[in-house]
């Protein structure tokens, strides 16, 4: 039986030791994010009003750096938060998407690359779980495609600004819109560049899951501490 890890009192809440709680303030932004996610959408497949449904969007993707800045500065980092922050992101992603490819204003492949990149990660997650108990931390490049994501997004559902798209792909416009030579709005380039990041942090998190079970099985003694619920020490 693994010994349970001891750590002082005052590293409770950072990012390498979260703690259990549930009630904090970058949890409460968290989930708030996935309301006005909701609402967003209601808004803008029933086009009740474009810009009042942007403006919820862009508020809620504005949040996205906010709820784990604060919980950083004031020690608030939670296992709760850890798990359900990229979670809402995931969701405000597939609204946004959703929205745009309802409206014929994105290409359906590009709703088809994210949702299978996430459907992949989750099915390599639960195959991880199996050996490595700890949960894998978000890659930069992830919180970069989500960046990317969101602000291309953000800048299609305003519809501007138009720009002309350079001319690599001339017969592909159905699919690549903006690369055909045509004109688009700006964040579909923004959208392109967030699914190359996309598809890279699927590439980086199938390394980092592939050396967390490989560690797991040559020290399986590890994976019996209780991260959970370590001793804490005063100093």
């Amino acid at each position: 039986m693994g010994l349970r890890r001891r750590i002082k009192k005052e590293l409770i809440g950072t990012s390498e030791y979260p703690s259990n709680q549930i009630f904090t303030i970058s949890n409460f932004i968290t989930f708030l994010r996935l309301v006005l996610t909701v609402v967003f959408l209601y808004l803008f497949v029933t086009d009740f009003n474009r810009y009042v449904a942007l403006v919820i969007y862009a508020v809620a993707a504005s949040t996205d750096w906010l709820d784990g800045q604060i919980a950083r500065m004031t020690h608030t980092v939670s296992w709760l938060g850890k798990m359900l922050d990229p979670v809402v992101d995931r969701a405000l992603l597939f609204t946004g998407v959703l929205g745009l490819v309802w409206r014929a204003e994105l290409p359906v492949w590009i709703c088809v690359a994210i949702i299978a990149r996430d459907a992949y990660l989750a099915c390599g997650n639960a195959v991880v779980r199996r050996y490595h108990k700890r949960p894998i931390d978000v890659v930069y490049t992830g919180k970069a495609a989500t960046a990317l994501l969101m602000t291309g997004f953000s800048f299609m559902l305003l519809g501007l600004p138009v720009i002309q798209g350079p001319a690599l792909f001339p017969s592909l416009g159905a699919i690549l819109p903006g690369l055909d030579g045509t004109a688009q709005p700006f964040g579909i380039y923004l959208v392109y560049l967030g699914v190359v990041f996309s598809l890279v942090t699927a590439v980086v998190y199938t390394a980092k899951g592939y050396r967390a079970i490989r560690q797991a099985q040559l020290h399986p003694e590890d994976e019996e501490e209780d991260f959970l619920n370590p001793d804490i020490v005063e100093s």
